[in-house]
């Protein structure tokens, strides 16, 4: 697959040297892998995962004890006999004993911020999985509408041909021919517009894959389906365990929570040992002199009154949390919804596919009683063209059926939480 995708970019970087316009091969897996690696949303969302990660190490750094160095150096002109120069030092050891509580809980709380970046991270990625798949099969699809409707240009074109040489021996009318013609027109025009639908959903897969809008991919795939046992409740549940908006926002309310300790701590005492080492060179009876000493200590604060700010500040994240629940609810409401559309697509999709089955079988059966017939010379090559388009436009209406039910397939997988 890695070779594959390899040639596929090499390929395309080598297209523009070509003097002529090439379709490259690519399949639904491929595609997905390009998107999946170059897709810039997906990218976007790699990179606030690294940063959630770092935000981690950095609320660990408060674990361990801190040291800090500092130097100076004077030099002191017209105030002693003769100038003087001076050099103090102080070195500092500190490590918190304890915060209120305030590092173990921003350490969780940055660990919850993590699984929500990693959430979003997965909703990226299912959400251009599933649009990858609609462009691909699309493009699929609307190349096969293009080649029908070229069929049926063919065909009338045939009729009016057929007609004109009746009109020259009196056996058809001038409105025949008329009537024809208007039909050619708008066949032709319905081609054209099939063209163009082909090449919107080309550019649309381009754009997902983030490739040149010149390049031309021909997808490699086959509008097949198996059919698959539905069962709502199963996908229901799964949806509440999968989802990765479910998850986001069961993490970003833990981490709510956090957020209201950690700003609690804003209340509670802290207490620190701490050594400072001092050296300083002074002068003593006009002699110039090393002096130092150490300081060993335990500290202990308590901000007794901030006027209620930290009150405020933890009524604020109790709003956050309760926020973050509701928009919990609102989703879960909204995922059922989803589930419960695709669900309907899904069985819609599989009905329709029944229709369509039952309708080919009797356009091929029609299609074999006219081939006997032109062998016994009984129906005219044109009958026979007749019968094998109709044929053609029953294949492609079942061909539609089947992207209709993989277009609901992959929703209703994508609203389970996998695709």
């Amino acid at each position: 697959m890695k070779s594959r995708i390899l040639v596929f970019m090499i390929t395309i970087m080598l297209l523009p040297l070509a003097s002529w316009a090439q379709e490259i091969p690519l399949t639904l897996d491929e595609a997905l892998a390009i998107a999946l690696r170059d897709n810039r949303d997906i990218l976007l969302k790699a990179e606030d995962v690294q940063k959630a990660k770092l935000k981690i190490a950095e609320a660990q750094a408060s674990l361990f004890p801190t040291l800090n160095f500092t130097g100076s150096w004077t030099d002191t002109q017209g105030y002693f006999n003769k100038d003087v120069k001076q050099t103090s030092t102080q070195t500092t050891l500190k490590q918190y004993l304890y915060k209120g509580g305030k590092i173990v809980n921003t350490i969780q709380y940055n660990g919850y911020k993590f699984e929500v970046a990693q959430s979003l991270l997965d909703k990226s990625k299912l959400e251009t999985a599933l649009n990858v798949k609609k462009a691909f099969y699309t493009l699929l699809l609307a190349g096969e509408f293009a080649g029908l409707n070229k069929d049926i240009v063919d065909n009338t074109q045939e009729h009016l041909d057929f007609f004109k040489e009746r009109y020259k021996y009196g056996q058809a009318s001038e409105n025949d021919i008329l009537s024809l013609q208007s039909s050619l027109e708008k066949v032709r025009q319905a081609y054209q517009s099939s063209l163009s639908q082909a090449e919107s959903s080309r550019v649309l897969l381009n754009n997902l894959l983030y490739l040149d809008s010149d390049t031309k991919i021909k997808p490699e795939a086959k509008l097949n389906y198996e059919p698959a046992e539905l069962a709502y409740d199963a996908a229901f549940v799964k949806a509440m365990r999968e989802r990765p908006e479910i998850k986001q926002y069961e993490a970003q309310a833990q981490a709510d929570r956090k957020n209201i300790e950690v700003t609690k701590a804003d209340n509670r005492p802290n207490i620190y040992a701490s050594w400072d080492y001092y050296s300083k060179s002074h002068l003593s009876t006009g002699v110039k002199n090393w002096n130092d000493y150490q300081v060993l200590g335990i500290t202990f604060s308590w901000p007794i009154f901030d006027g209620w700010a930290t009150k405020s500040k933890v009524e604020q994240a109790i709003v956050d949390l309760k926020a973050t629940q509701l928009l919990r609810e609102k989703t879960a409401s909204d995922i059922a919804l989803e589930l419960k559309n695709a669900y309907l697509s899904l069985k819609n999709a599989l009905a329709k596919i029944d229709a369509t089955d039952a309708d080919l079988q009797f356009y091929r059966d029609n299609l074999a009683s006219v081939q006997e017939k032109h062998k016994d010379g009984i129906a005219s090559l044109l009958d026979l063209d007749d019968a094998s388009l109709k044929t053609d436009i029953s294949v492609f209406n079942q061909k539609q059926a089947v992207y209709d039910y993989i277009i609901a397939k992959n929703s209703f997988e994508k609203a389970t939480g996998g695709i």
